[in-house]
């Protein structure tokens, strides 16, 4: 009790410091939950969107035993008693799941049935059916003719249904009495079965009938009870017996999968000893693993994205945790010489970290759900959207990884107190008198060594040597190389550590040039900085980690973005594509076609309404584009074939998607070019230099086995879904191919108006004669891109590290700075006791904090973005496909940085007004007194 009354009291004293302990163990917390909650959640939506996908056939969850027996072979009742009750009862408790459908079938081998006579009315029509059972069946289907069979059949004569296909195919009828042969083990025992009724499912869409009703064409079905009675009374042969579920995975999470995957093959092991012949015939362990790895590649990439983020925070509770220690360090030193045991004050230090660590986690993981679905509702860096959130819990995962980040920040933290408590007063005061020794990293040059280390990393990207290790995430929506993340912020620590290493030199040189004319509180300044400069380390360095990497991961994700965002726009060029059907005759034989048929003969085609296009709802503007390929001739030599597109410049204008640095000049010059002469063309620049054109040069293009010629009144390295790479393009007046040769379909382009949706246009069209053959929509699949969840990850945890970063710093230079100033007051007081004016002491602490935390931070933004310059170039290369079409750009975005503007301004302006506050509250009596700083 008197430990925690102590504890108490000393966490009071230094309240601020346990605060910011607090909040770094919190951020900690929160920020490393998070990225498990929210890959849980996605595996979640991976689930649903599988499991609406897999609505034909087996069902997702699908699992089915099968028990064939051999030719001959005697199935044991008391084994095969064994199985069915392991399967009906032992399987659903591994697996853990609620089942939709469970289906127990057995069946006997098929045998001919033979008709006894019925009313004076024999059939004479053979036929081979088996006799079987099914669970459930009675609750599954409507009964169609006659009646269901009685469960309980004390005569000779069994009840059997069957479906009206197997009534119909095999000529059955109600009420007749067949006689079937089943093999047993003492020969063959004749059967008689009586057909009292026929059904038909009533949902045949059911899981329960996911299995097909194919076998029910041949097969009579009896009641459970009664098979099994007759099955082990006369030892007959059972053929097969199938155990069917439909488990419901919709609640799968990813600490699930394991034991998941572990109980389904385990099954194959305990099936086979329990009886022979009985395997798993349809599992979903496939589907597991592929939702296991999905999971895992999307927990790896964005707990490698948040690394640096994590790190920075551990610095900033290390930081903190070494600020509070430094502050108590001559206690620690006055208890231990007082007879305090080294066990005793790390227990008090320990203590501390686990109340503080225990409520972090239970505060951080309400904060990291609501993280993930932050990082869900994520549309792009720092942008969020009120969709459909991701079904996010609070999972084992999750919590196993809070309490990881709070054991790891409870022994960065104590770690230093172990040292400092084995240290005695007299030992305290002979390390104070070293205090100004280099720190370690600076005497081992490990700064120096992580420069190298990144100086290789930048060539390897460089001659794309890292580009084939398999550690980025590559789907249809997403490339991302994470060491493009993971070096790039070694390079800032890097770079930060160098800057710190040359700080002392700085301050020596401007103090050897300014000497004799620099003013007194800039002597004082360099003074002080000069004596002390290591204890101004820690929080210049975590000032130029957080603005660096913040900057670099905003740059990352806009460039991640913008780049993806262009690359659909140039691929389809406006907002949507519409291709209508044309009708088409041929010349010859009259015959009429649709717009995508083969003949031999020229199809004559007639063109839709243009105008209804422009005047549909919704739509802003409207195109006739035409796109084909045609021979080339250049010089009257053929050179291959080309891409032509035939526009209307005004319209195209109205439509197309330019981006201002495709084209050497604005893409309307081009545009008014085409318009000043009817047969103008544009010139991709890869053909014009391969074969040396020039505006003016004459060049042919052969369609519709018709010559155009066209002159070149431009050349141009890319055009709005042309990609120069793979063909070289020709772009021309569609008014002037129409005049040179016969007309052919061509699409339409739409520029739709905000929120215009795609679905009445259609129904427009259809209202009046038209229909379409193709519709393609660019803003859907930018849709479909931003909400699939490794992109909706890499931006939300881009943006929470960013805004993490910004906290933190705000935060640590604060309490930095407070402290200091705290620790400084007899220091104060010595200067204002020896005649420095307020105004002059204000100027050289204002002067200290530009000095340190104002060339920090401009270090970290400069870092950063000099980081990003040479980085992020790699990223259009992180799936292997090379150079980008259209060109790949560098974001830095004005808005983030203004963000950070603010919040620096917000710093220096807090750093102010504490400094003013100290100062104004000075007073030199109370400052110059017997006793030790603190």
């Amino acid at each position: 009790m008197q430990m925690l009354r102590f504890l108490y009291r000393k966490m009071w004293n230094n309240r601020w410091l346990t605060f910011s302990s607090f909040i770094g163990l919190l951020v900690a917390v929160a920020f490393t939950t998070s990225i498990p909650m929210y890959a849980d959640g996605s595996l979640k939506r991976v689930i649903a969107k599988t499991l609406e996908e897999k609505s034909d056939g087996y069902p997702a969850g699908s699992l089915q035993i099968r028990y064939q027996a051999a030719s001959g072979e005697i199935t044991d009742p008391k084994e095969l008693t064994a199985v069915d009750t392991y399967i009906s009862q032992t399987v659903p408790s591994q697996i853990d799941f609620p089942y939709l459908t469970y289906v127990h079938a057995m069946s006997l081998r098929n045998s001919q049935l033979i008709s006894e006579k019925s009313n004076n009315n024999p059939s004479s029509k053979r036929r081979q059916m088996s006799v079987g059972t099914q669970s459930g069946l009675k609750e599954q289907v409507e009964m169609t003719q006659g009646r269901m069979f009685t469960e309980t059949n004390s005569s000779d004569i069994l009840e059997a249904v069957v479906s009206e296909d197997a009534l119909a195919r095999n000529e059955l009828r109600i009420g007749d009495i067949y006689s079937y042969s089943a093999a047993s083990v003492n020969g063959n025992k004749i059967w008689k079965v009586k057909i009292v009724g026929a059904f038909k499912p009533k949902q045949a869409a059911s899981s329960y009938w996911s299995q097909g009703t194919d076998s029910l064409a041949n097969s009579l079905i009896v009641s459970e009870t009664a098979f099994s009675n007759r099955l082990q009374a006369e030892k007959i042969l059972l053929s097969i017996s199938n155990w069917y579920y439909a488990f419901d995975l919709r609640e799968l999470q990813a600490s699930n999968l394991s034991p998941l995957k572990n109980a389904l093959n385990r099954l194959d092991i305990q099936l086979f000893q329990k009886l022979k012949n009985t395997k798993v015939d349809i599992s979903f362990a496939q589907l597991l693993n592929e939702f296991s790895r999905q999971n895992t590649q999307l927990q790896a990439l964005l707990f490698t994205l948040a690394a640096p983020m994590l790190a920075m925070v551990f610095y900033f509770i290390v930081m903190s945790a070494k600020q509070s220690l430094e502050r108590q360090r001559n206690d620690i030193a006055v208890l231990r010489s007082r007879g305090g045991s080294t066990k005793q004050i790390i227990w008090i230090f320990l203590l501390e970290s686990l109340w503080l660590g225990g409520i972090s986690l239970a505060l951080g993981l309400p904060i990291g759900y609501f993280m993930a679905k932050c990082i869900g509702a994520s549309n792009g860096f720092l942008s969020f959207v009120g969709r459909e959130s991701i079904p996010v819990d609070v999972s084992l995962d999750a919590l196993a990884y809070g309490g990881a980040a709070v054991i790891i920040a409870i022994i960065s933290s104590v770690i230093p107190a172990v040292i400092f408590a084995g240290a005695s007063i007299v030992g305290f005061k002979q390390k104070l008198a070293r205090a100004d020794q280099k720190p370690f990293w600076q005497r081992w040059f490990l700064d120096v060594f992580l420069l190298l280390a990144v100086s290789y990393g930048w060539y390897a990207f460089n001659q794309k040597q890292l580009m084939s290790f398999r550690t980025g995430l590559t789907t249809d929506q997403l490339q991302i190389q994470t060491l493009l993340f993971f070096i790039p912020a070694l390079a800032v620590f890097a770079l930060g550590l160098i800057c710190l290493r040359m700080f002392p030199w700085v301050l020596y040189l401007i103090q050897r040039l300014g000497s004799k004319i620099m003013p007194l509180s800039l002597h004082l300044t360099l003074l002080q900085l000069s004596r002390s400069a290591t204890a101004y380390f820690p929080i210049m360095l975590l000032l130029i980690l957080t603005l660096g990497m913040g900057v670099y991961h905003s740059a990352a994700a806009r460039t991640i973005d913008l780049n993806a965002v262009d690359k659909l726009h140039y691929q389809y060029g406006t907002d949507v594509i519409a291709q209508a059907v044309w009708d088409g005759y041929s010349e010859e034989d009259g015959s009429t076609s649709g717009a995508g048929s083969e003949s031999e003969n020229p199809i004559i085609y007639t063109e839709p309404s243009f105008e209804t296009f422009r005047n549909l709802p919704g739509v802003e503007a409207a195109a006739r584009v035409l796109q084909t390929t045609a021979e080339v001739y250049v010089s009257g030599k053929s050179v291959g074939r080309g891409s032509v597109m035939g526009i209307d410049n005004l319209d195209f204008s109205k439509v197309a998607w330019f981006r201002r640095d495709l084209t050497p000049a604005h893409p309307f010059a081009y545009l008014k070019l085409l318009g000043a002469y009817e047969q103008a063309a544009l010139v991709s620049t890869a053909f014009a230099e391969a074969h040396q054109l020039k505006e003016g040069d004459l060049i042919t293009v052969s369609m519709q086995q018709k010559n155009v010629e066209l002159v070149v009144v431009g050349i141009i390295p890319y055009w709005p879904s042309e990609y120069p790479d793979k063909m070289p393009f020709f772009i021309t007046n569609l008014s002037y191919l129409y005049d040179q040769m016969p007309l052919i379909p061509y699409d339409v382009w739409l520029k739709m108006k905000p929120d215009a949706k795609v679905t009445p246009l259609v129904e427009a069209l259809s209202a009046k004669q038209i229909q379409l053959s193709s519709v393609r929509d660019v803003r859907n699949e930018l849709i479909t891109e931003k909400q699939h969840p490794s992109k909706g990850g890499v931006y939300g945890i881009l943006s929470l590290g960013f805004l993490v970063s910004v906290l933190i710093s705000l935060i640590g230079y604060v309490l930095y700075w407070y402290f200091n100033l705290s620790r400084r007051v007899v220091q104060f007081g010595i200067l204002r006791a020896t005649g420095l004016s307020r105004r002059q002491m204000t100027g050289m602490l204002l002067l200290e904090q530009i000095f340190t935390a104002g060339l920090s931070i401009a270090l970290g933004i400069g870092i950063g973005k000099l980081i990003g310059r040479l980085f992020l170039p790699f990223l259009q290369s992180a799936d292997g496909s090379g150079k980008q079409v259209p060109p790949f750009r560098i974001v830095f975005a004005a808005k983030d940085t203004n963000q950070l503007y603010a919040v620096v301004a917000v710093m220096m302006l807090t750093g102010a007004v504490l400094l003013l506050n100290h100062i104004r509250k000075l007073r030199v009596h109370q400052a110059i007194k017997l006793g030790e700083e603190r």
